[in-house]
Protein backbone atom coordinates (compact mmCIF):
# COMPACT_ATOMS: atom_id res chain seq x y z
CA UNK A 1 0.00 0.00 0.00
CA UNK A 2 1.28 3.47 -1.10
CA UNK A 3 0.18 6.29 0.34
CA UNK A 4 -1.91 9.07 -0.90
CA UNK A 5 0.32 12.14 0.19
CA UNK A 6 4.07 12.24 1.33
CA UNK A 7 3.01 13.64 4.70
CA UNK A 8 2.60 11.66 7.72
CA UNK A 9 0.28 12.40 11.12
CA UNK A 10 1.71 11.88 14.17
CA UNK A 11 -0.78 11.66 17.59
CA UNK A 12 -0.15 10.71 21.24
CA UNK A 13 -3.82 8.48 23.03
CA UNK A 14 -4.36 7.93 26.74
CA UNK A 15 -2.55 8.52 29.81
CA UNK A 16 0.68 10.07 29.82
CA UNK A 17 4.28 8.06 29.75
CA UNK A 18 7.59 9.50 30.76
CA UNK A 19 10.19 9.89 27.36
CA UNK A 20 6.73 10.12 24.96
CA UNK A 21 8.76 13.27 23.80
CA UNK A 22 11.87 11.06 22.74
CA UNK A 23 9.45 9.40 20.49
CA UNK A 24 7.56 12.05 19.02
CA UNK A 25 11.24 13.66 18.30
CA UNK A 26 12.68 10.74 17.07
CA UNK A 27 9.32 10.44 14.61
CA UNK A 28 9.60 13.62 13.35
CA UNK A 29 13.41 13.94 12.61
CA UNK A 30 13.77 10.74 11.04
CA UNK A 31 10.71 11.25 9.00
CA UNK A 32 12.07 15.18 8.00
CA UNK A 33 15.56 13.49 7.18
CA UNK A 34 13.65 12.01 4.41
CA UNK A 35 12.27 14.55 3.20
CA UNK A 36 8.70 13.08 4.53
CA UNK A 37 6.19 16.48 6.12
CA UNK A 38 5.14 15.40 9.55
CA UNK A 39 1.76 17.10 10.94
CA UNK A 40 1.07 16.22 14.89
CA UNK A 41 -2.13 15.97 15.62
CA UNK A 42 -3.26 17.70 19.15
CA UNK A 43 -4.49 15.36 22.16
CA UNK A 44 -5.07 12.45 20.26
CA UNK A 45 -8.07 11.70 18.51
CA UNK A 46 -10.43 14.30 20.69
CA UNK A 47 -10.89 16.38 17.81
CA UNK A 48 -10.11 14.64 14.47
CA UNK A 49 -13.24 12.22 15.74
CA UNK A 50 -15.78 14.53 15.11
CA UNK A 51 -14.38 15.64 11.61
CA UNK A 52 -17.11 16.85 9.31
CA UNK A 53 -15.74 17.23 5.74
CA UNK A 54 -18.71 19.42 5.01
CA UNK A 55 -18.06 21.51 7.91
CA UNK A 56 -13.99 21.62 8.66
CA UNK A 57 -13.66 23.31 11.58
CA UNK A 58 -9.64 22.31 12.15
CA UNK A 59 -7.59 24.95 12.82
CA UNK A 60 -3.93 24.92 12.49
CA UNK A 61 -1.64 25.22 15.81
CA UNK A 62 -5.03 24.53 18.09
CA UNK A 63 -6.34 21.51 16.36
CA UNK A 64 -3.28 20.23 14.50
CA UNK A 65 0.26 21.69 13.65
CA UNK A 66 2.90 20.90 11.28
CA UNK A 67 6.51 19.60 13.36
CA UNK A 68 9.27 21.26 12.45
CA UNK A 69 13.26 20.41 13.54
CA UNK A 70 12.59 22.10 16.64
CA UNK A 71 10.90 18.96 17.94
CA UNK A 72 14.81 17.53 18.62
CA UNK A 73 15.19 19.97 21.34
CA UNK A 74 11.66 18.17 23.06
CA UNK A 75 13.95 14.71 23.40
CA UNK A 76 14.78 14.66 26.86
CA UNK A 77 11.46 16.55 28.43
CA UNK A 78 8.89 15.84 30.40
CA UNK A 79 5.00 15.84 29.84
CA UNK A 80 3.84 15.55 25.95
CA UNK A 81 4.25 17.77 23.24
CA UNK A 82 0.94 17.06 21.61
CA UNK A 83 -0.95 16.74 24.83
CA UNK A 84 -2.99 13.18 24.95
CA UNK A 85 -6.67 12.81 26.03
CA UNK A 86 -8.52 9.35 26.21
CA UNK A 87 -10.45 9.82 22.96
CA UNK A 88 -11.76 6.31 22.03
CA UNK A 89 -13.24 6.41 18.51
CA UNK A 90 -13.53 2.35 17.93
CA UNK A 91 -15.27 1.88 21.07
CA UNK A 92 -18.49 0.73 19.45
CA UNK A 93 -16.62 -1.40 17.07
CA UNK A 94 -17.35 -5.05 18.85
CA UNK A 95 -17.13 -7.28 15.36
CA UNK A 96 -15.61 -7.40 12.15
CA UNK A 97 -19.45 -6.81 10.80
CA UNK A 98 -19.39 -3.94 13.00
CA UNK A 99 -16.55 -1.35 10.72
CA UNK A 100 -18.96 -1.70 7.99
CA UNK A 101 -21.60 -0.33 9.72
CA UNK A 102 -22.21 3.28 9.58
CA UNK A 103 -23.98 4.08 13.24
CA UNK A 104 -20.71 2.29 14.43
CA UNK A 105 -17.75 3.40 11.99
CA UNK A 106 -18.33 6.77 11.99
CA UNK A 107 -15.93 8.22 13.99
CA UNK A 108 -13.14 6.05 12.46
CA UNK A 109 -14.55 7.73 8.97
CA UNK A 110 -14.54 11.33 10.43
CA UNK A 111 -10.56 10.19 10.93
CA UNK A 112 -9.84 9.30 7.49
CA UNK A 113 -11.76 12.09 6.20
CA UNK A 114 -9.97 14.44 8.89
CA UNK A 115 -6.56 13.33 6.98
CA UNK A 116 -7.76 13.51 3.50
CA UNK A 117 -8.55 17.05 4.39
CA UNK A 118 -5.39 17.82 5.90
CA UNK A 119 -3.28 15.85 3.30
CA UNK A 120 -2.26 12.91 5.43
CA UNK A 121 -1.09 9.58 3.71
CA UNK A 122 -0.28 7.66 6.74
CA UNK A 123 -0.55 7.59 10.74
CA UNK A 124 2.43 6.87 13.11
CA UNK A 125 -0.13 6.19 16.55
CA UNK A 126 1.09 6.06 20.23
CA UNK A 127 -0.79 4.94 22.86
CA UNK A 128 -2.06 1.90 24.44
CA UNK A 129 -4.08 -1.09 23.88
CA UNK A 130 -7.29 0.98 23.00
CA UNK A 131 -5.04 2.69 20.42
CA UNK A 132 -3.75 -0.23 19.01
CA UNK A 133 -7.37 -1.78 18.48
CA UNK A 134 -7.97 2.06 16.52
CA UNK A 135 -4.73 1.80 14.35
CA UNK A 136 -6.30 -1.99 13.31
CA UNK A 137 -9.25 -0.57 12.45
CA UNK A 138 -8.30 2.35 10.77
CA UNK A 139 -6.06 -0.17 8.96
CA UNK A 140 -8.65 -2.45 8.02
CA UNK A 141 -10.70 0.05 6.49
CA UNK A 142 -7.72 0.63 4.22
CA UNK A 143 -5.49 3.44 5.86
CA UNK A 144 -1.82 3.20 6.01
CA UNK A 145 -0.86 2.66 9.85
CA UNK A 146 2.27 1.87 12.03
CA UNK A 147 1.50 1.78 15.72
CA UNK A 148 4.44 2.41 18.65
CA UNK A 149 3.09 0.64 21.98
CA UNK A 150 2.85 3.25 25.25
CA UNK A 151 2.67 1.98 28.56
CA UNK A 152 3.97 2.30 31.95
CA UNK A 153 2.10 -1.37 32.78
CA UNK A 154 4.39 -3.09 30.62
CA UNK A 155 1.85 -5.42 29.88
CA UNK A 156 1.93 -5.23 26.08
CA UNK A 157 2.14 -8.00 24.12
CA UNK A 158 4.97 -8.11 21.26
CA UNK A 159 7.86 -6.61 22.95
CA UNK A 160 9.55 -7.19 25.72
CA UNK A 161 10.10 -3.20 27.53
CA UNK A 162 7.68 -0.42 26.88
CA UNK A 163 9.32 3.46 26.85
CA UNK A 164 8.41 4.99 30.09
CA UNK A 165 7.99 1.67 32.37
CA UNK A 166 11.64 1.60 34.25
CA UNK A 167 11.31 5.61 34.23
CA UNK A 168 7.76 4.72 36.32
CA UNK A 169 9.71 2.12 38.22
CA UNK A 170 12.49 4.63 38.99
CA UNK A 171 10.29 7.29 40.34
CA UNK A 172 7.75 4.82 42.38
CA UNK A 173 10.98 3.08 43.98
CA UNK A 174 12.03 6.96 45.23
CA UNK A 175 8.19 6.87 46.94
CA UNK A 176 8.16 4.12 48.17
CA UNK A 177 12.02 4.47 49.99
CA UNK A 178 10.55 7.31 51.49
CA UNK A 179 7.31 6.45 52.47
CA UNK A 180 9.55 2.91 53.92
CA UNK A 181 12.09 5.48 55.90
CA UNK A 182 8.69 7.39 57.73
CA UNK A 183 6.92 4.00 58.42
CA UNK A 184 10.84 3.07 60.17
CA UNK A 185 10.55 5.89 61.95
CA UNK A 186 6.87 5.87 63.32
CA UNK A 187 6.85 2.14 63.55
CA UNK A 188 3.95 1.98 60.97
CA UNK A 189 3.48 0.41 57.69
CA UNK A 190 2.07 1.78 54.33
CA UNK A 191 -0.53 0.07 52.10
CA UNK A 192 0.75 1.62 48.63
CA UNK A 193 -1.29 1.37 45.50
CA UNK A 194 0.01 1.16 42.53
CA UNK A 195 -1.02 1.68 38.82
CA UNK A 196 -1.37 -1.81 36.74
CA UNK A 197 -4.91 -2.47 35.52
CA UNK A 198 -3.80 -5.88 34.22
CA UNK A 199 -0.74 -6.90 35.27
CA UNK A 200 1.97 -6.91 38.05
CA UNK A 201 5.35 -5.56 36.40
CA UNK A 202 4.84 -2.39 37.78
CA UNK A 203 3.89 -2.85 41.21
CA UNK A 204 6.43 -6.12 41.47
CA UNK A 205 9.78 -4.15 39.75
CA UNK A 206 8.59 -0.80 42.24
CA UNK A 207 8.59 -3.30 45.32
CA UNK A 208 11.30 -5.45 44.50
CA UNK A 209 13.54 -1.99 44.26
CA UNK A 210 11.90 -0.65 47.42
CA UNK A 211 12.54 -3.56 49.82
CA UNK A 212 8.13 -4.12 49.81
CA UNK A 213 7.65 -6.52 52.58
CA UNK A 214 4.75 -7.71 50.65
CA UNK A 215 4.06 -7.22 46.54
CA UNK A 216 0.49 -8.30 45.65
CA UNK A 217 -1.35 -7.93 41.96
CA UNK A 218 -3.85 -9.53 39.84
CA UNK A 219 -0.79 -12.74 39.31
CA UNK A 220 -1.40 -13.71 42.71
CA UNK A 221 -5.60 -13.89 42.90
CA UNK A 222 -6.58 -17.09 41.17
CA UNK A 223 -9.72 -16.97 39.57
CA UNK A 224 -12.11 -14.03 38.56
CA UNK A 225 -13.02 -12.69 42.37
CA UNK A 226 -10.58 -11.84 45.02
CA UNK A 227 -10.68 -13.09 48.35
CA UNK A 228 -10.22 -10.00 50.81
CA UNK A 229 -10.79 -11.72 53.80
CA UNK A 230 -7.67 -13.95 53.10
CA UNK A 231 -5.13 -11.49 52.10
CA UNK A 232 -6.19 -9.13 54.89
CA UNK A 233 -5.94 -12.09 57.74
CA UNK A 234 -2.43 -12.75 55.83
CA UNK A 235 -1.32 -9.17 55.59
CA UNK A 236 -2.02 -9.02 59.45
CA UNK A 237 -0.55 -12.42 60.33
CA UNK A 238 2.84 -10.41 58.86
CA UNK A 239 2.30 -7.46 60.53
CA UNK A 240 2.87 -9.74 63.98
CA UNK A 241 5.34 -11.47 62.54
CA UNK A 242 7.27 -8.42 61.82
CA UNK A 243 6.81 -7.27 65.37
CA UNK A 244 7.80 -10.63 66.63
CA UNK A 245 10.87 -9.71 64.52
CA UNK A 246 11.73 -6.30 66.34
CA UNK A 247 10.29 -4.53 62.34
CA UNK A 248 7.61 -3.42 63.31
CA UNK A 249 7.12 -1.31 59.82
CA UNK A 250 7.09 -1.82 56.25
CA UNK A 251 5.67 -1.49 52.87
CA UNK A 252 2.99 -3.39 51.37
CA UNK A 253 2.76 -2.73 47.24
CA UNK A 254 -0.50 -3.34 45.56
CA UNK A 255 -1.65 -3.19 42.24
CA UNK A 256 -4.66 -1.17 41.15
CA UNK A 257 -5.90 -3.64 38.96
CA UNK A 258 -6.93 -5.91 42.41
CA UNK A 259 -9.73 -3.86 41.90
CA UNK A 260 -10.93 -5.94 38.64
CA UNK A 261 -11.69 -8.46 40.97
CA UNK A 262 -13.62 -7.50 43.79
CA UNK A 263 -17.05 -8.54 44.03
CA UNK A 264 -19.54 -6.65 41.53
CA UNK A 265 -21.38 -4.76 44.56
CA UNK A 266 -17.63 -3.37 45.35
CA UNK A 267 -16.48 -2.27 41.78
CA UNK A 268 -15.88 1.07 41.07
CA UNK A 269 -18.59 2.51 38.58
CA UNK A 270 -16.73 6.15 38.54
CA UNK A 271 -15.73 6.48 34.38
CA UNK A 272 -14.44 9.42 32.68
CA UNK A 273 -15.75 11.14 29.93
CA UNK A 274 -14.87 8.54 27.34
CA UNK A 275 -16.73 5.45 29.59
CA UNK A 276 -12.94 4.57 30.87
CA UNK A 277 -13.31 2.98 34.37
CA UNK A 278 -10.92 4.64 36.63
CA UNK A 279 -9.66 1.62 39.15
CA UNK A 280 -8.66 4.33 41.91
CA UNK A 281 -11.91 5.12 42.74
CA UNK A 282 -12.23 1.59 44.47
CA UNK A 283 -9.35 2.54 46.90
CA UNK A 284 -8.29 -1.01 47.05
CA UNK A 285 -5.35 0.38 49.07
CA UNK A 286 -8.00 2.04 52.18
CA UNK A 287 -10.16 -1.42 51.75
CA UNK A 288 -7.17 -3.34 52.62
CA UNK A 289 -5.81 -0.89 55.03
CA UNK A 290 -9.05 -1.17 56.70
CA UNK A 291 -9.46 -4.63 56.98
CA UNK A 292 -5.82 -5.10 58.23
CA UNK A 293 -6.48 -2.62 61.19
CA UNK A 294 -9.96 -4.61 61.87
CA UNK A 295 -8.23 -8.11 61.93
CA UNK A 296 -4.76 -7.20 64.00
CA UNK A 297 -7.42 -5.57 66.52
CA UNK A 298 -8.81 -8.97 66.71
CA UNK A 299 -5.96 -10.95 66.97
CA UNK A 300 -3.84 -8.79 69.13
CA UNK A 301 -6.26 -6.94 70.95
CA UNK A 302 -4.34 -3.56 69.76
CA UNK A 303 -4.50 -1.33 66.99
CA UNK A 304 -1.93 -0.77 64.13
CA UNK A 305 -1.17 2.20 62.73
CA UNK A 306 -1.40 1.59 58.93
CA UNK A 307 -1.67 4.31 56.55
CA UNK A 308 -3.52 3.61 52.27
CA UNK A 309 -1.25 5.47 49.83
CA UNK A 310 -2.14 5.74 46.01
CA UNK A 311 0.36 6.63 43.40
CA UNK A 312 -0.39 7.30 40.03
CA UNK A 313 0.33 10.56 38.77
CA UNK A 314 3.37 11.26 39.94
CA UNK A 315 5.05 8.36 37.74
CA UNK A 316 3.37 8.95 34.13
CA UNK A 317 5.09 12.05 32.72
CA UNK A 318 8.27 12.71 35.03
CA UNK A 319 11.81 13.24 33.20
CA UNK A 320 12.72 9.95 31.23
CA UNK A 321 15.74 7.70 32.22
CA UNK A 322 18.69 7.61 29.77
CA UNK A 323 17.39 3.96 28.97
CA UNK A 324 13.75 4.99 27.93
CA UNK A 325 14.84 7.94 25.78
CA UNK A 326 17.00 5.35 23.88
CA UNK A 327 14.24 2.76 23.64
CA UNK A 328 11.72 5.56 22.99
CA UNK A 329 13.92 7.03 20.29
CA UNK A 330 14.71 3.79 18.57
CA UNK A 331 10.55 2.91 18.68
CA UNK A 332 10.33 6.43 16.71
CA UNK A 333 13.16 5.77 14.56
CA UNK A 334 11.46 2.26 13.33
CA UNK A 335 8.11 3.74 12.17
CA UNK A 336 10.07 5.88 10.21
CA UNK A 337 11.99 3.03 8.64
CA UNK A 338 8.79 0.72 8.27
CA UNK A 339 7.35 3.50 6.48
CA UNK A 340 9.79 3.87 3.88
CA UNK A 341 9.88 0.51 3.60
CA UNK A 342 5.93 0.62 2.26
CA UNK A 343 5.53 -1.79 5.74
CA UNK A 344 2.03 -0.63 7.42
CA UNK A 345 -0.25 -2.52 9.54
CA UNK A 346 2.35 -3.22 11.90
CA UNK A 347 3.41 -2.47 15.80
CA UNK A 348 6.99 -1.22 16.13
CA UNK A 349 9.04 -3.29 18.16
CA UNK A 350 12.79 -4.71 19.50
CA UNK A 351 14.66 -7.69 19.69
CA UNK A 352 18.23 -7.95 21.78
CA UNK A 353 20.64 -4.98 21.10
CA UNK A 354 17.75 -2.83 20.26
CA UNK A 355 17.32 -4.52 16.93
CA UNK A 356 14.00 -3.64 15.50
CA UNK A 357 11.38 -5.68 14.58
CA UNK A 358 8.23 -5.19 12.90
CA UNK A 359 4.79 -7.24 14.66
CA UNK A 360 1.86 -7.48 12.23
CA UNK A 361 -1.72 -6.24 13.76
CA UNK A 362 -2.97 -9.81 13.20
CA UNK A 363 -0.39 -10.94 15.82
CA UNK A 364 -1.88 -8.91 18.20
CA UNK A 365 -5.22 -8.92 17.31
CA UNK A 366 -7.68 -11.69 18.23
CA UNK A 367 -9.24 -11.65 14.52
CA UNK A 368 -12.88 -13.18 16.30
CA UNK A 369 -13.28 -10.70 19.32
CA UNK A 370 -10.71 -7.95 18.32
CA UNK A 371 -9.18 -7.46 21.54
CA UNK A 372 -5.25 -7.04 22.01
CA UNK A 373 -3.30 -9.80 23.57
CA UNK A 374 -1.65 -8.54 26.57
CA UNK A 375 1.34 -9.73 28.55
CA UNK A 376 1.08 -10.42 32.64
CA UNK A 377 3.78 -11.48 35.31
CA UNK A 378 3.47 -15.25 34.39
CA UNK A 379 2.83 -17.38 37.57
CA UNK A 380 6.11 -19.22 38.00
CA UNK A 381 8.40 -17.03 35.83
CA UNK A 382 11.95 -16.08 37.27
CA UNK A 383 10.39 -12.04 37.83
CA UNK A 384 7.52 -14.04 39.60
CA UNK A 385 9.10 -16.38 41.69
CA UNK A 386 11.85 -13.49 42.72
CA UNK A 387 9.16 -11.10 43.91
CA UNK A 388 8.21 -13.87 46.41
CA UNK A 389 11.55 -14.56 47.42
CA UNK A 390 12.42 -11.13 47.93
CA UNK A 391 9.03 -9.94 49.86
CA UNK A 392 9.55 -10.52 53.87
CA UNK A 393 6.79 -13.69 53.28
CA UNK A 394 5.38 -15.32 50.66
CA UNK A 395 1.18 -14.93 51.78
CA UNK A 396 -0.18 -16.91 48.90
CA UNK A 397 0.67 -20.65 48.19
Amino acid sequence: MKPKFNRVAVLFSGGPAPSANAVISSVALNFLDNNVSVTGIMRGYEFIQDFNKNYPKLRKDVHYGNITYEITKARNRSGIFLRTSRANPGKDIKTMEDLSNPEKNGRLKNIIDAFDHLEVGALVSIGGDDTLKTANYLWLMGFPVIHIPKTIDNDYYGIPWTFGYWTAVDVAQKILLNLKADAQATDSFFVVELMGRKSGWLTYAAGIASEAIIMISAEDIPGDIVNLDQIVENIADVIVSRENDKKPYGIIAVSEGIADKLPPEMKPRATDKHGNIRLGEAKISSIIAEGVKERYREKTGLDVKITPKQVGYEIRSAYPTAFDVVMGSMLGYGAARFYLENTFGVMVSVTDNFDLKAVPFSELIDKDTLKTRLRDVPRGSDFFNLKNRLQYMNIFD
